[in-house]
């Protein structure tokens, strides 16, 4: 399914013709009208000043959504790491044989997991997915099946750890579904929109540099808001420098 939200420059460019067009029609409005009064200036200016204040209180909430949302898929990529890595040291705990199968599904699982990151292309994903979810049910059941034949307490620390390496992937696949809601988006353009039509109405017959600063500093931000809000879309993402340093220090080993 398409989602233009994943695009954070097409969001830029649309938005950026979508408002000027915006201030263009206000301005039209304007010049088919005869001059306002002085008292209907001060009232049109109350209106003008309420409605971008309004605008930046909804662009600073949206973009506080935003970047909660990208700070907890940073968080869970460390403890995602953090899992692997325990996990990795409790398999001491296993038989010598299940103890080396699971550190290789591990680091397999590892690599996969950094790849699902690093991944843009659909197809790619999953496939990255489908051999994530193969390594899980094969390191589940290196686990399980030694633990069930030896019910110690030790065994089932081992297969603790591997249930919040399952885990922790299932919650980082949570977040990266967290996005912001349409209707956060909705009210968003809705209300810039209306800001642009008001703010060309009041720059009618002055210079035309008037019509482009709102219009670029609102697609300008909503473009770094979809950006932060687009996981996989954009510039700025989530890289998973803690699981390539686990990566890194399981290599020698």
């Amino acid at each position: 399914m398409f989602n233009p939200f994943d695009y954070p420059f097409l969001i830029l460019l649309v938005s950026l013709l979508t408002f000027w067009i915006s201030a263009w029609i206000g301005s039209s409005i304007r010049s088919r009208q005869p001059d306002l009064k002085e008292d209907s200036r001060g009232d049109f200016a109350f209106v003008l000043g309420a409605a971008l204040t309004l605008l930046g209180l909804i662009i600073g909430f949206t973009f506080s959504m935003a970047v909660s949302r990208y700070d907890q898929r940073k968080n869970l990529e460390e403890q995602e790491a953090n899992a692997i890595g325990t996990e990795y040291v409790r398999a001491d705990f296993l038989p010598t044989a299940d103890a080396a199968k699971v550190r290789v599904l591990l680091k397999s699982y590892l690599d996969q997991r950094m790849l699902y990151y690093k991944a843009r292309d659909k197809q790619e994903l999953r496939q990255i997915n489908a051999e994530i979810a193969r390594l899980q049910t094969e390191m589940w059941s290196a686990v399980a099946i030694p633990a069930a034949a030896q019910p110690t307490p030790v065994m089932a620390l081992s297969a603790a750890g591997m249930n919040d390496v399952l885990n922790s992937e299932g919650y980082t696949q949570a977040a990266w579904w967290n996005r912001l809601p349409i209707a956060a988006w909705s009210l968003l353009i809705a209300i810039s929109i209306f800001c642009n039509l008001l703010v060309g109405y009041a720059a009618h017959g002055k210079s035309a540099f008037l019509f482009l600063i709102l219009p670029i500093a609102l697609s300008i931000s909503l473009f770094l808001i979809a950006d932060i809000d687009s996981p996989r879309g954009g510039v700025i993402r989530v890289w998973p420098q803690n699981l390539q340093r686990l990566a890194e220090s399981l290599h020698p080993q």
